[in-house]
């Protein structure tokens, strides 16, 4: 899955502009190649893992320099490791960055027993992975229109953002908004609009049966 910014920042709370930043300076850049000319490369899901670990490590105190220097010594030293944010445990003393693998004899010379914090890639993985089942599930709201109650489903738009919405006694009226509030009100239109046709379609008919 390509997830878009909107779903990126919800789900890791790297800031747009961090996203951006990041990308630049090497520290995570989007993996997925573009489609082709005029589109932009895409973030995966283990690129998401990556925004997220950086995130908690510059929250503990490390400066984007000391990441980008252990990023750099761990890509030239384990080639094996395709992105280390994603694939490796980080482990910080809110002044210095250790890393340790599966194997205990492959560490960072500067790893020392005084951790006081530990960034776990599993809690990471699964956190994320349920905050996107959460993000991406359907729900039912209730819209009145013109004295009608009728049953609308948003669902989350994880590749560009905002959200779809269609009415169940509706189908044809579909509509769509960067908030849940928009997507509401477009699909309020989009039905008043709907029962317009409706009416004129009624009277057109009525009048074809009276000048038969």
């Amino acid at each position: 899955m390509i997830f878009g910014k909107k779903a990126i920042i919800a789900l890791t709370g790297v800031s747009s502009r961090q996203v951006e930043h990041w990308a630049t300076t090497g520290i995570v850049k989007p993996s997925i190649p573009a489609a082709g000319k005029g589109t932009r490369r895409g973030y995966s899901f283990k690129d998401l893992v990556a925004l997220r670990v950086a995130k908690g490590l510059k929250d503990e105190g490390i400066s984007l320099q000391k990441i980008r220097k252990a990023l750099a010594y761990l890509r030239k030293n384990f080639p094996d490791v395709k992105e280390p944010l994603a694939e490796l445990r980080f482990l910080s003393n809110g002044r210095d960055l250790f890393v340790l693998t599966d194997d205990p004899n492959v560490a960072l010379d500067a790893l020392k027993r005084h951790f006081v914090f530990s960034l776990a890639l599993g809690e990471i993985i699964e956190g994320l992975q349920g905050e996107l089942k959460k993000l991406a599930i359907p729900k039912e709201e209730k819209v009145m229109v013109e004295g009608r109650e009728f049953t609308v489903v948003l669902t989350p738009d994880l590749e560009d953002g905002g959200f779809t919405v269609q009415c169940k006694e509706e189908p044809a009226a579909v509509s769509e908004g960067e908030t849940e509030q928009e997507a509401l009100d477009n699909i309020i239109d989009a039905l008043e609009l709907s029962l317009e046709h409706e009416r004129e379609w009624q009277a057109a008919k009525g009048q074809e049966s009276r000048a038969v």
